[in-house]
Order: C-alpha cells, then sequence, then structure tokens
C-alpha cells in the first residue's frame, strides 16, 4: 500500500510541477507575444482560475497521498495546495479589481495592482521551488 500512495503522490507531484513550469515559461509569455496586452490579459483571466484549481487539486492529491510515506513531504504539499487556494480566493479578485479600476483610469490603483501582483508571483515561484524540493527528495531518498 505504502508503494501506492508513494506512486500516486509523485504523480501527482510531478504532474503539478510539469504543469508549473509550462504555464509560467511557455503559457504565459507567449500568450502576450500572440494576442497582444488586451487581450491576452482577457485571456489569461478565464485561465488562472483554472490553473488555480488544478494546482490546488494536484497539491492536495499529494499531500494526502504522501501522508503514510513521507509526512514531510505531505506537510509541504499541503502548504503548496493552501497557496494555491490563497491566491486564488484571496489575490485573484483584488489584483482583478485592482487592475479593472487602473485600465478605468484610477491610478491610484496602480500601486496596489503592481504589489499584489508581484506578491502572486512570489508565491507561485515559491511553490514551484517547495515541489521542486519535494521531487528532488525523493529523487536523493531522503523522504
Amino acid at each position: 500500500m505504502q508503494g501506492l500512495a508513494a506512486g500516486v503522490g509523485l504523480f501527482a507531484t510531478a504532474l503539478l510541477f510539469g504543469g508549473m513550469v509550462f504555464f509560467a515559461f511557455i503559457v504565459a509569455p507567449n500568450v502576450f507575444r500572440a494576442l497582444g496586452p488586451q487581450h491576452a490579459g482577457a485571456f489569461l483571466r478565464r485561465l488562472f482560475p483554472v490553473y488555480y484549481v488544478f494546482g490546488a487539486g494536484m497539491a492536495a492529491a499529494a499531500a494526502i497521498a504522501l501522508v503514510p510515506v513521507a509526512w514531510e513531504a505531505a506537510l509541504v504539499m499541503a502548504v503548496v495546495a493552501s497557496g494555491f487556494v490563497f491566491s486564488r480566493q484571496g489575490l485573484m479578485p483584488r489584483i482583478n479589481a485592482y487592475r479593472d479600476a487602473e485600465l478605468a483610469g484610477d491610478a491610484s490603483a496602480t500601486q496596489p495592482f503592481a504589489r499584489l501582483h508581484r506578491l502572486s508571483v512570489v508565491i507561485n515561484l515559491a511553490q514551484m521551488v517547495l515541489v521542486a524540493l519535494v521531487l528532488v527528495g525523493f529523487a536523493g531518498r531522503a523522504w
């Protein structure tokens, strides 16, 4: 049973890491090049909620599966899942509201938008590092 749990946990972790890297380094930059700022923004607004749900789901599945195998890795993945939920439910609505206000001409919305957007990027990069550390931990048999 522990082998199955490890397999499910590692598969979910690897799938999450691949999805995060693909989204951050392939999808997001190319969307802006292909669609331009206005259309890219509209497209990403529809894509980000799906990305966050995918990330939370994969991280939560990994966390649950890894509990009997390596509770430390499970805890890390639970933190990653929480970050996705926070980003989707807490940050994304505020980022979108400030961006809408900024586009409508409210100059006072520029700084809060930039600050919250930066925070979302930092959270995403931290999550990517944590997920990579879990994978490296299993590859090096640290767990």
